[in-house]
């Protein structure tokens, strides 16, 4: 048996609207994150997909279900794990729980130690926690480009085909 949600979670998730989320994020923003996620898969095989949604659903709310869950559900939803090489990144953000969750494929994930995805994560915590939300979007992204690179490097005159869409998911 799961326990409930606190009262105070509950309010968050009910009073986020995909309005607060286009307030924090606005159409200008998300093209500017498009541009990085573009930037930050120039150099590598990997893909980068940035997920955001203002609160979890209703189900999730209630059954208090962590942000983690509703992360490894987009990475499957939105196919992130659909590549060739099993090296898509998911950067996922919830604004009502703060919560910014990275989820990693499989060609990825054991190449590179758990302390350096959360710190990653961490450090886009930062910006957001004092309002910067597209500074740590991007931060995140390219630092997650970054990685990429390190473990699937384009070879030189090489071209990469773009598997995934760069634009941002607003849910």
């Amino acid at each position: 048996m799961w326990a409930r949600a606190s009262p105070r979670r509950l309010l968050r998730h009910l009073f986020s609207s995909p309005h607060s989320l286009r307030r924090a994020l606005p159409a200008a923003a998300l093209e500017r994150i498009t541009h990085a996620v573009h930037r930050a898969e120039s150099g590598h095989w990997g893909e980068i997909r940035f997920a955001i949604e203002a609160a979890l659903p209703w189900s999730y709310v209630w059954r208090n279900a962590r942000p983690r869950e509703r992360a490894w559900m987009m990475f499957s939803k939105l196919r992130v794990w659909d590549t060739e090489h099993n090296n898509g990144v998911l950067l996922y953000v919830n604004l009502a729980d703060r919560s910014v969750d990275l989820v990693a494929d499989r060609g990825i994930a054991h190449k590179v130690p758990p302390a350096r995805w959360h710190a990653i994560c961490h450090d886009a915590r930062d910006h957001f926690r004092h309002g910067r939300l597209e500074q740590g979007a991007v931060g995140a992204i390219e630092a997650i480009g970054v990685v990429l690179a390190e473990h699937f490097p384009l070879a030189p005159g090489e071209l990469r085909s773009n598997e995934a869409p760069d634009r941002p998911v607003v849910v």
